[in-house]
């Protein structure tokens, strides 16, 4: 955080903040509130502002009365412009040395962490999500564009020498780089707009790629923000370009013949066709893609069950259950079912519901109308086939009428029900008994996804499930968060399976190469 501040937020630490910090947002959404709200937006091409076009509204989930703002329903010929754009830029932003590119980047973050409560402001408005859960993604993407900054400068620009060839008479020189590839697509999704635009824009402008960035339309307020601090940084023009629209906007960005990668992060059955078409054009295309998780908790009968319901609580219910890396999954044996199950409802059912600006207020809205009547089906299919015993219900008393808020939930089900398999992006985790370890491990990779896994249990247990869990990112006792909470510089956050196509994780020490093509260049004297 700015201002020299000793408290360093994170996801594990923002349980308990320092009172500035509430004071400071407060200031700052009621600034947002007052001068931020119901503008008119535009696109950003070559340091241009595209305000021609059919427009769509933004209203918050917490209330569809407020306007967030109106932005363009960018066209295909629009999408066009922006990969031109950023095509003509790429050889002068390439040829740009390394450092100083680094330099523009953690500029750019500098500027992010100085606007981190305005930022955050506008997310927790545009997203639904609590105060702390939004300062804490903006100063995740400052400190991730600082991470890749590191990085980059930890391996003096990916530019190493390599041994001479033994040949007599001559001198055969060898050197390896990492190039970028020209123009670079990201799509990023409504939960967290501005950490995972910024989080890739950054790495991808680090290794010296120009990019078209796209966030999904329930949140162009946020991606509007990052493309402020960009341009705010000194990004030369053409080298950012920012598009704003739904599917089909999208869809002309990852597809357009003269884009050289792509960044997607979204649902299984979109991030599938996005690689799928990474590989149709003339030649193979680096496409990086999280596909979300049906992720799983384990519970043995050594855990220590307040740890375990306090962690599953956080991480099925943190942003409406609206995280790639949220619990939907808990398989608990038997002898302990039954005092976990009682904690995890006295937890859930203390949660307090409502605007997530406020201070008092846990969780917020589902994001969409469409979210909403989901949970409100998923519901009736559990009470049809298992048991609620927490939630279940749409909210719509006095001013959550307004907005699309509904009762964090705990279920029951069959452990054979599609409940189990499919993943739904809702505040509903389900709890299952099983008679060991062994069925616990073997359910919880029964799935074609693997992105986040929790475990509570005894060290020798711990150390099996680490052997045999099948998920990029995994913890263990922690009861900040079952399944969620990584953090750059903490914990790496990458997918195997169907969560993720590249097996390189965000904020790690392989995700900035990835961004880069090798070149090998003998020189002989």
């Amino acid at each position: 955080m700015p201002d020299g501040n000793a408290f360093k937020l994170t996801y594990s630490t923002m349980f308990n903040p320092p009172a500035e910090l509430h004071a400071r947002f407060d200031a700052a959404l009621q600034h947002f509130k007052q001068h931020g709200m119901g503008k008119d937006h535009a696109q950003w091409v070559n340091d241009q502002a595209l305000m021609e076009g059919e427009r769509f509204e933004v209203r918050s989930p917490i209330n569809q009365d407020w306007l967030i703002g109106r932005f363009v329903q960018g066209s295909t010929a629009q999408v066009d412009q922006a990969v031109q754009a950023a095509r003509a830029a790429f050889p002068a932003w390439a040829a740009t040395p390394w450092p100083d590119r680094v330099a523009l980047l953690r500029r750019a973050a500098r500027l992010i962490e100085e606007r981190v409560y305005t930022i955050s402001a506008a997310v927790a408005v545009e997203v639904g999500k609590n105060r702390m859960e939004s300062i804490g993604e903006v100063q995740e993407t400052a400190d991730l564009i600082d991470w890749y900054c590191d990085q980059m400068e930890q391996h003096d620009g990916f530019d190493r020498l390599l041994a001479d060839d033994p040949l007599p008479n001559f001198r055969s020189h060898n050197r390896t780089v990492l190039k970028p590839y020209g123009v670079w697509a990201l799509v990023a999704p409504f939960n967290f707009p501005f950490a995972l635009s910024g989080g890739p824009v950054g790495p991808a402008l680090i290794a010296g790629n120009t990019v078209v960035y796209k966030v999904s339309p329930e949140t162009s307020l946020s991606g509007w923000l990052l493309l402020e601090c960009l341009r705010d940084a000194g990004i030369p023009p053409g080298v950012v370009n920012f598009v704003t629209g739904g599917d089909a906007t999208g869809r002309a960005l990852v597809q357009h013949p003269q884009v050289a990668g792509v960044t997607f992060t979204g649902s299984h059955a979109v991030g599938m066709e996005v690689l799928r078409a990474s590989v149709m054009g003339r030649y193979p295309r680096p496409c990086i893609t999280e596909m979300g998780g049906k992720n799983a908790t384990i519970v043995t009968r050594h855990a220590d069950i307040e740890r375990a319901a306090l962690g599953i609580v956080r991480s099925s219910f943190g942003l409406s259950g609206q995280k790639c890396s949220a619990c939907s999954r808990v398989y608990v044996e038997q002898e302990v079912a039954t005092p976990l199950r009682e904690r995890l409802v006295a937890l859930t059912t203390a949660l307090a519901v409502g605007d997530p600006t406020v201070a008092e207020n846990w969780m917020g809205p589902v994001i969409s109308r469409s979210a909403y009547e989901r949970y409100d089906r998923l519901v009736e299919h559990l009470k049809a086939v298992g048991t609620i015993d927490a939630g279940g219900a749409t909210l719509t008393a006095g001013a959550l009428a307004r907005g699309f808020f509904v009762a964090p939930t705990v279920a029951r089900a069959p452990l054979d029900d599609v409940a189990w398999v499919d993943e739904h992006f809702l505040p509903i985790v389900l709890v299952g008994e099983v008679a060991s370890l062994d069925e616990a491990l073997r359910r919880a990779n029964a799935t074609d996804y693997g992105l986040t896994a929790g475990f509570y249990g005894s060290t020798e247990e711990t150390a099996r499930f680490h052997r045999e869990i099948e998920a990029g990112v995994t913890y263990a006792n922690r009861p900040q968060g079952a399944t969620t909470g990584a953090w750059p510089g903490y914990q790496p956050f990458g997918g195997w399976k169907g969560s993720g196509s590249t097996g390189k994780a965000i904020g790690s020490f392989y995700y900035l190469q990835q961004y880069m093509r090798e070149q090998s260049q003998t020189v002989v004297e």
